[in-house]
């Protein structure tokens, strides 16, 4: 006779989880939660399809997820393709026209469509759009300053662009929000004359969350978040991030991400999350569950 036990423990495993999550379902329902969607999460099938499946379980939870996405890697393999070399200045694409056509033509084409299809497929609803669309953010173009001995280099990076303050149009994504669509973001926007600029994924998404007063901002990396010697840390107010960087802790690439992260949280987001999207369903993991996948910075 088979017994039944394995079965029911899997099954009161699985009402465990429920459990844990109704507190954070009923917190956070009815919020916006501004995702930066990029790196391993978006390159590899099986976690893009989980991805979708949690975006549009946030959705049946009431929660309104708004996607901003990257798309670096694609960008690089069609300007190989075209014969045309990628120049980048302290983590910054020079983006000259030539570049700033395949920009536009990966991002708001061909990756942002495939994204939107993804969440169709997983039973959810979602309009793709980029900043130029609906003047949904406007940008100034973006020169980089270095310090050479007692001069400041001003650097032309072409079509880089940053956020205006106040730049971004929340009606469009009211309106998409009231509609029970999840809207998906090229990092896009466009200037005084009407010309498209590129803005680094992060800081778009940041800017977006700030002007929603998103209760989370959630960034998806390919590290486990902030971390010190050999473990993550789990919670960080900007004092500690400031004390980190000072001591090099807090160095390289994960610079930029950390100070989209303060600045969002200083700016009405609640929240702002470093999280490892190499995780299966760490979206949820992060959201749902006591312990979490990464790093959360909080006032």
């Amino acid at each position: 006779m088979k017994s039944v036990e394995p079965a029911a423990e899997l099954s009161h495993e699985r009402i465990r989880t429920l459990l844990e999550a109704l507190p954070y379902i009923q917190r956070f329902a009815g919020k916006t939660i501004v995702i930066k969607y990029g790196g391993a999460a978006m390159e590899k099938a099986d976690l893009s399809d989980r991805f979708a499946q949690d975006v549009v379980l946030l959705k049946l939870c009431g929660i309104d997820p708004v996607i901003v996405h990257g798309g670096g890697p694609q960008i690089n393999h069609l300007l190989g393709r075209l014969g045309v070399k990628s120049e980048f200045i302290d983590g910054h694409r020079v983006t000259g026209d030539a570049e700033m056509e395949a920009v536009e033509m990966v991002l708001s084409g061909d990756v942002n469509k495939k994204i939107v299809a993804q969440i169709a497929r997983a039973g959810g609803k979602a309009v793709g759009l980029s900043g130029r669309d609906g003047a949904l953010v406007r940008a100034d173009r973006h020169h980089l300053e270095k310090k050479e001995g007692d001069t400041i280099r001003h650097i032309d990076l072409g079509r880089v662009g940053t956020v205006k303050p106040g730049g971004v149009n929340v009606h469009v994504l009211n309106v998409l929000k009231q509609g029970g669509f999840i809207p998906v973001i090229a990092p896009i926007a466009y200037d005084g004359d009407g010309n498209s600029l590129n803005i680094n994924a992060d800081t778009m998404a940041g800017a977006i969350a700030a002007a929603l007063g998103a209760e989370k901002l959630l960034l998806l990396t390919d590290t486990p978040g902030v971390m010190h010697e050999g473990k993550t840390l789990t919670r960080l107010t900007p004092g500690d991030v400031k004390k980190l960087k000072t001591d090099g802790i807090i160095s390289g690439g994960m610079i930029p991400k950390v100070d989209c992260a303060v600045s969002a949280v200083e700016n009405h987001v609640a929240a702002a999350h470093i999280i490892d999207g190499r995780v299966p369903n760490a979206l949820l993991l992060e959201i749902f569950t006591d312990n979490g996948v990464g790093t959360m910075i909080v006032r």
